[in-house]
């Protein structure tokens, strides 16, 4: 039987992650250990660079300034750098996603040639919305010192930067160099500060942190420059997609608002630690949850290198058919083999994920007693690695929606981790310290169960989806 007569409702494709799978995997398929070590470290870094060089500088920066600063200054600089990784997250997140948009649209079409001048407008576009609400924070808000003050607004300039330009990170194929950038830049930022602490304080740690992530940043922008050596001359010309793509832009407001809403509402909790600045932490809770998010990026490394390719190859296979209008019996064939390798994937990530996490939560004593953590944190930590779990399957699942361009379920599954991690959050903080925990556990595992349901239910019937849902010339 063929298809032919109408248009079916066809996905606009361009998958950026997708092709950097591809690259990645060409590493491991070398017959040698070395390249299976390149492969993942790339994919770990391609994919959470920013936020493994935070967490790894800062810890770093807090043992080694441990001798030559106070508890006080080291609580000051790690809550400064807390505060601008999760501003520079939210607030940069929409123009971030509609870039990322974009530039995956312009590779589908092979026509990169306004991806400096993109990266150059998407800067510009998220200092402009941002800075007016960072800047009077800590200029008005809080109680620190001149240097310190213009110390943490650097930061939060460059930390979003390095956001708004880790968006082609996926698109530079050469990853030794974004690797040893990422290397040097943790290297300087540790040093700096250490050697900065003993003279300026918390400013010189500041600053010193800054000094690596500068280097960070404008040696990617070169790399990107240098890639791609054409004129920045239609910086904004993405601007137009915000309209075509809003949900996008407010479904990652409301995602990477409900990644943080957990920790600013613990923030109010009678175990929160109130700095003389006006800073405010609850160091239990987040310690505990951001040493349990690190348990997902070998995940988030072998999802980008082997479950997304092979889930991308088959999503190809079926919509290239479909426009070839291959015989339905071709089409049911490779519906079935798309199904396949969404349910491979699935397993996979259970296999993979759910050692990791079973082996954390069974050695956490030890693991504590090692890194010289508080076992108040214990139960926390626990927890957070049960809501990392499935938070890690909730964001797979939002990838693959992606595929299929059915924002609307972005926007809406993000809305509901939002509106769920809120309420539940709340809940546990008024029934005390025992049950901290339980409202992130909960809210990523109700959001990830209504993802699983709409993805399964998209993809379970997707040639309806596809000829009749998706198809302008058919009447409803």
């Amino acid at each position: 039987m063929e298809i032919g007569g109408y248009r079916a409702g066809i996905p606009e494709r361009g998958c950026l992650v997708a092709g950097t799978g591809f690259e990645l995997r060409r590493l491991t398929e070398r017959d040698d250990l070395i390249g299976v070590v390149q492969g993942y470290g790339y994919a770990a870094l391609a994919t959470s660079g920013p936020w493994l060089f935070t967490i790894l500088s800062l810890s770093a920066i807090v043992l080694l300034g441990m001798p030559v600063t106070t508890p006080q200054e080291l609580s000051t600089f790690r809550v400064l750098i807390v505060y601008n990784f999760a501003f520079s997250l939210v607030l940069s997140g929409p123009v971030t996603i509609v870039a990322t948009r974009y530039l995956a649209d312009r590779i589908h079409a092979k026509d990169v040639r306004q991806a400096p001048a993109m990266m150059v407008g998407a800067l510009t576009l998220v200092y402009a919305a941002a800075l007016p609400i960072v800047a009077p924070f800590y200029l008005l808000h809080l109680k620190l010192e001149a240097p310190l003050r213009l110390a943490a607004i650097v930061n939060f300039a460059l930390v979003s930067g390095i956001w708004v330009v880790g968006i082609f990170l996926t698109a530079l194929k050469n990853y030794r160099a974004v690797t040893l950038s990422f290397l040097a830049g943790m290297s300087v930022g540790i040093l700096g500060a250490s050697l900065l602490a003993p003279v300026w304080g918390v400013a010189g740690m500041v600053s010193g942190f800054n000094a690596g992530l500068a280097l960070i940043l404008f040696t990617l922008i070169a790399r990107v420059f240098a890639e791609y050596p054409t004129r920045a001359d239609r910086p904004f010309a993405f601007m137009g997609c915000f309209r075509a793509y809003w949900e996008l832009a407010a479904g990652a407001l409301a995602y990477n608002a409900a990644v943080w809403v957990d920790k600013w509402i613990m923030w109010l909790s009678p175990e929160r630690e109130l700095l003389k600045s006006g800073l405010v932490s609850c160091p239990d809770y987040d310690g505990a949850m951001f040493l349990a998010y690190l348990s997902i990026v070998p995940s988030i490394a072998a999802f980008t290198l082997t479950i997304e390719t092979g889930f991308f190859e088959n999503y190809q296979r079926f919509y290239d058919d479909i426009q070839r209008h291959a015989p339905y019996g071709r089409i049911e064939i490779n519906h079935r083999e798309l199904i396949r390798s969404f349910l491979d994937g699935a397993r996979n990530f259970l296999v993979l994920q759910g050692s990791i996490s079973v082996a954390a939560i069974l050695m956490a004593p030890q693991l504590f007693e090692l890194l010289g953590i508080n076992f108040r944190q214990l139960g926390i930590f626990r927890l957070g690695l049960l809501g990392a779990f499935f938070h890690a399957g909730f964001l797979f699942l939002l990838i693959i929606l992606s595929y299929f361009d059915q924002r609307r379920s972005y926007l809406a599954l993000g809305a509901l981790l939002l509106a769920a991690n809120s309420v539940f959050t709340l809940v546990s903080l008024r029934m005390g310290f025992a049950y901290y925990g339980y409202g992130y556990f909960l809210s990523v595992f109700a959001a990830f169960g209504c993802a699983f349901l709409v993805t399964a239910r998209l993809i379970g019937r997707l040639p309806y989806e596809t000829f009749i849902r998706g198809n302008t010339s058919v009447q409803h």
